[in-house]
């Protein structure tokens, strides 16, 4: 996806209209059209990054505090319980729009709503050699 076509640099350009909640320099944070309950926000870097991998580390550090503020902000505005932040990279990880964004969901005790059903490892030792595995490439990196 390009830039000219990606929905959230329009939104960013102001092409678009959203109900902004937050706006720096680079960062942008709007209410989300398809909300999985009211108040969840999106936050996203005005340029164009298709995933997290692509973000810049500093510009990671000012979307962290963006989420900081924005999520008190909708704990507060919603009277939520709590909040769940979310981010999803890349189309098999349920990625809709190829740009960078996290999602702010308030969470209430009563909302029914379930992330993922866990799983276990079927021994140790395959997660201690996964670990090892992936270990390796961190240091590879």
């Amino acid at each position: 996806m390009s830039e000219g076509d990606c929905i959230f640099c329009k939104i960013a350009r102001g092409v678009i209209p959203c109900a902004q909640v937050y706006s720096t320099d680079r960062v942008l944070a709007f209410l989300d059209i398809a909300p999985v309950n009211e108040g969840h926000v999106l936050v996203v870097p005005k340029q164009h990054f298709p995933t997290l991998f692509d973000l810049p580390a500093d510009l990671g550090a000012e979307m962290l505090e963006a989420l900081q503020r924005v999520g008190r902000a909708v704990m507060q505005a919603t009277a939520a319980d709590g909040i769940n932040l979310g981010m999803n990279n890349y189309a098999a990880a349920g990625q809709l729009v190829g740009h960078a964004h996290f999602h702010l969901i308030p969470r209430f005790a009563d909302d029914g709503l379930k992330l993922w059903q866990q799983k276990s490892y079927p021994n140790n030792e395959k997660m201690h050699s996964l670990a090892t595995a992936i270990d390796n490439f961190i240091i590879q990196a």
